[in-house]
């Protein structure tokens, strides 16, 4: 990539965990909770992919959980997978940079 149309930095937050690297990545939707049958369709997925996760052996993974507020003040958070051995920080709560570039496709192509 060439140099950034524009570039943005925010700074903020990430708390570091672990989860296990075959464990499921379910979410409820709003329309999960509309009635008793949704609620109980919801737990059955919820039920078959933890199945399928414990077929295999566990295997741990670090993950950061980053929060920042965005140009808006809106929160925003998102995960990052850090892998499988914790890196060298000194502790479980960090401070974090973001940074967020913009490229023009068409100039690169040009």
């Amino acid at each position: 990539m060439d140099t950034p149309a524009y570039r943005v930095e925010f700074e903020g937050k990430a708390k570091i965990g672990e989860i296990f690297g075959n464990m499921i990545s379910f979410q409820l939707k709003p329309e999960d909770l509309t009635s008793p049958l949704a609620v109980q369709m919801a737990i059955s997925r919820l039920y078959e992919e933890l199945m399928k996760a414990l077929q295999g052996p566990p295997t741990k993974r670090y993950v950061a959980e980053v929060r920042f507020s965005d140009s808006t003040g809106t929160p925003v958070t998102i995960g990052v997978d850090l892998g499988q051995t914790l890196p060298p920080l000194s502790k479980r709560e960090v401070k974090v940079k973001v940074i967020i570039e913009f490229y023009d496709e068409d100039a690169q192509n040009a």
